[in-house]
């Protein structure tokens, strides 16, 4: 079966039809966005992302948006994010199914980062295993406990609502450290963006090979007592921030932790799958 999938992601939106039955993604369409732009420019963005994903057969979409967000009614909530906040109060699966003309209740919504677990679960690195423990790290840090396909939201032996983001660390928010802007504090070159960074550490920088390295020991004693409490047996690391893997990974070892392997696509992948569930 064929489905619609589209991830708004911070600076980007790509839609593409999946075949869930072959586990291929079809040629997506992906968009450059400003997330400071206005909500019509938004909005337009992600129709024609939506447009794309279907195929003349497709009649069901599912997206993966960044939260805050009501993903059961489809009502955007973002606020104090920095990053697509034009959108908030848009009632967006009204919006979907108006102009992409789909029955409303052909149009599922999930969380970004559950999206990315999902299908790393179903066609990734985590293919195979049952508790899952997935990390977006980029300019936040997202995640999803998953036990068998089921995302685990509440409980003891997780975050609330399965979001490492809203846990401290070190005595401070965790995204202020395991981020983006936390790498970039280390390495205090303002003029430097991650990539740039990873750049200067493979050549041989020791200040950036440092930061990278320091990042790797961080983000394993935030991880560890979550993996323990939840009892991993695969924890896959995805976002921007994971094409540098092998400049911190070493000091992940202790745990079950890998590099996504649907680094691009596991949104997509989990957002279709989603939508079938």
């Amino acid at each position: 079966m064929r489905v619609g999938a589209v991830d708004l992601g911070g600076t980007h939106v790509t839609g593409a039809t999946v075949d869930t039955v072959a586990g291929t993604v079809l040629p997506p369409r992906r968009e450059a966005i400003d997330p400071d732009g206005s909500r019509e420019e938004l909005l337009a963005a992600i129709v024609r992302a939506g447009r794309a994903a279907l195929a003349a057969d497709v009649d069901r979409l599912g997206l993966a948006v960044p939260g805050p967000f009501d993903y059961e009614r489809g009502i955007c909530t973002i606020e104090g994010v920095g990053k697509l906040e034009a959108l908030r109060g848009v009632d967006l699966r009204r919006e979907l199914a108006a102009q992409l003309e789909l029955e409303p209740e052909r149009i599922r919504f999930l969380n970004d980062a559950e999206a990315f677990t999902r299908g790393e679960a179903w066609l990734g690195a985590a293919r195979g295993h049952g508790r899952v423990i997935g990390v977006t790290l980029g300019t936040g840090l997202g995640s999803a406990f998953l036990d068998r396909g089921t995302a685990v939201r509440s409980g003891d032996a997780v975050p609330p609502g399965g979001e490492l983001y809203r846990v401290s660390f070190r005595g401070a928010p965790v995204e202020d450290l395991l981020s983006r802007r936390g790498i970039l504090a280390r390495l205090a070159r303002p003029e430097l963006d991650v990539v740039d960074a990873a750049t200067l550490a493979r050549d041989g920088d020791e200040r950036a090979r440092a930061v990278f390295a320091d990042f790797g020991v961080e983000l394993a004693a935030f991880l560890s007592p979550w993996v323990s409490s939840f009892t991993a047996d695969r924890v896959v690391i995805g976002g921007s921030i994971s094409r540098a893997w092998n400049l911190f990974a070493i000091a992940l070892e202790p745990l079950p932790a890998v590099q996504a392997r649907r680094i691009d696509d596991a949104p997509l992948l989990g957002a279709a799958s989603y939508v079938l569930g």
